[in-house]
């Protein structure tokens, strides 16, 4: 698929997807949000891809939603339209781990997209921040929903109602990020660490990954019946036989995806 608004690369086993609308840093509109889902779907039909890193960027992964593409609509359209629904549903299904890789302004719609992936690496030039109030409406991607389990109540709500921004030295400390590297070797960072996942049993990383996802959308009890039920899934998988053999001999396991 040729794509107009995002850059897509392979390399080894990394699939990266740039956002690329840097007349506007990067806000996110329609099209854009289309583009990275069909992408992220490629990535997850790809054998060669097992890990995706979505960046943007020095300047700014995203710098919020397209209000140009917003303000002209009214209720009804927004509403029947489901806006933003299909588009963020597409993302959400990609099943191999989605590294976000933020730089600059993380914004709104931007900051909603980043909480989307798997995790968050940072650089150290990052801000994050949900300034919709300051337009008059909220956020609509999931911001008061997973801000709010990724920091907890006060933080969130404060971001949520003043528009307050976190750099990312704040967003580390309270768990939003997963870490800070010096904004020169962001990509690289967040390339490596792709890679070190797409090194392990490609279906233990969906398990891990749909495991963790299931702690937030049920209870502990359910979530510790649905981790079991994987765990003891995995022992069906040749890589398992592999992984602990390899452990026994002490060498490196060769994983089939199998």
């Amino acid at each position: 698929m040729a794509y107009e608004t995002v850059i897509v690369e392979v390399e080894d086993h990394v699939g990266t997807v740039r956002l690329n609308r840097p007349e506007a840093l990067n806000a996110l509109n329609r099209q854009i949000l289309r583009e990275l889902g069909a992408a992220l779907s490629e990535f997850d039909a790809t054998p060669r891809v097992r890990a995706i890193v979505v960046t943007g960027s020095d300047k700014a992964f995203a710098a919020g939603a397209d209000v140009k593409e917003m303000a002209p609509k009214g209720f009804a359209e927004m509403f029947l339209e489901d806006y933003f629904g299909p588009e963020s549903e597409a993302i959400l299904r990609c099943r191999k781990p989605v590294i976000a890789a933020v730089a600059g302004y993380c914004l709104g719609g931007g900051c909603e997209l980043a909480m989307m992936c798997d995790f968050i690496i940072a650089a150290d030039t990052a801000k994050f921040g949900q300034p919709e109030i300051n337009l008059g409406v909220i956020p609509g991607l999931g911001g008061t929903q997973r801000l709010t389990r990724l920091v907890g109540k006060s933080k969130a709500m404060e971001m949520c109602l003043t528009g307050r921004f976190m750099d990312a030295a704040e967003a580390e400390r309270c768990g939003l990020a997963s870490r800070v590297v010096p904004a020169r070797d962001l990509l690289k960072d967040a390339r490596e660490t792709a890679l070190k996942i797409a090194e392990k049993a490609p279906l233990a990383v969906r398990a891990a990954k749909e495991a963790v996802n299931r702690s937030y959308e049920t209870t502990l009890r359910e979530g510790l019946l649905f981790e079991r039920r994987l765990f003891h899934a995995l022992f069906a998988t040749a890589d398992q036989a592999e992984g602990m053999a390899a452990f026994a001999e002490k060498r490196a396991p060769q994983f089939r995806g199998k």
